[in-house]
């Protein structure tokens, strides 16, 4: 095991592993979208043109993405099924989607998970991505993708730059909120997009981000609890995907 361990050493993330397993898990059920997409209805190409062709690479059938555990409208029939609210953090509908997604999860991804250690940051980015799915289930959407989540992210960021006032603080909420407004443009420029989905995620990490303590856990306790919270988030999200594998095999 020591010699493995060794050898593996290098393809193994030392950092950031709550970023990365997101990235994996992800990326794996893309691929599983995917290949059950090309069953169903073959490889079809993308439909319009330019920038919508481009965006409709590698997309993922509606029919797929709802088996899978899509987020749907919140009607009464739907209330049993509130994994889907989970799930749809980790689906994609197409190639550029989880591109654009797991770019962002990876560039501010590992150093909210620095600030706040793994356990908390895998909490985080879970309950603010089912914060947008909620209120967009709310509002009457079909929707998948991990940028309600990531929108999290940025509320979470947002609120601890609130009221700081030393140059480095003031720098970042600078950047915030230019990320903030080019996905607002963004959203009202390209139709699809689910700005509810992000709103709610936004404020859900805003929330977070003023209640819990932004830096690692310190004491025994402290880390007892943030080990507690990502083991149930953990929990959480494998329930989730086996309420899916059960109406799947049920289908099936």
């Amino acid at each position: 095991m020591a010699a493995a361990s060794k050898s593996l050493e290098r393809w193994l993330p030392a950092t950031s592993p709550a970023t990365y397993s997101i990235l994996a898990f992800s990326c794996l059920l893309y691929g599983v979208s995917l290949v059950a997409t090309m069953r169903e209805t073959g490889l079809q190409p993308p439909g319009g043109g330019g920038m919508f062709a481009l965006l409709g690479i590698g997309g993922i059938s509606v029919d797929v993405l709802q088996r899978l555990g899509a987020s749907l409208p919140l009607i009464p029939s739907n209330l049993a099924q509130p994994w889907r609210f989970v799930m749809a953090v980790f689906l994609h509908g197409s190639l550029m989607h989880i591109i654009f997604n797991m770019w962002v999860l990876m560039d501010i991804g590992p150093q909210i998970e620095e600030l706040y250690g793994s356990a908390r940051f895998f909490f985080i980015y879970v309950a603010t991505g089912i914060g947008g799915y909620v209120l967009s289930s709310l509002r009457g959407h079909f929707s998948v993708g991990g940028s309600g989540a990531l929108l999290g992210l940025i509320g979470v960021m947002l609120a601890i730059t609130t009221g700081r006032r030393s140059a480095s603080m003031q720098a970042l909420r600078s950047q915030i909120i230019r990320w903030l407004i080019y996905i607002a443009v963004w959203g009202l420029l390209f139709p699809g997009i689910d700005n509810f989905a992000h709103f709610g995620g936004l404020a859900t990490g805003f929330l977070l981000g003023k209640i819990m303590m932004d830096r690692p856990p310190a004491s025994p306790e402290e880390r007892k609890r943030a080990q507690t919270l990502g083991w149930v988030t953990a929990l959480i999200v494998v329930a989730s995907i086996a309420m899916v594998a059960r109406g799947l095999f049920q289908t099936g």
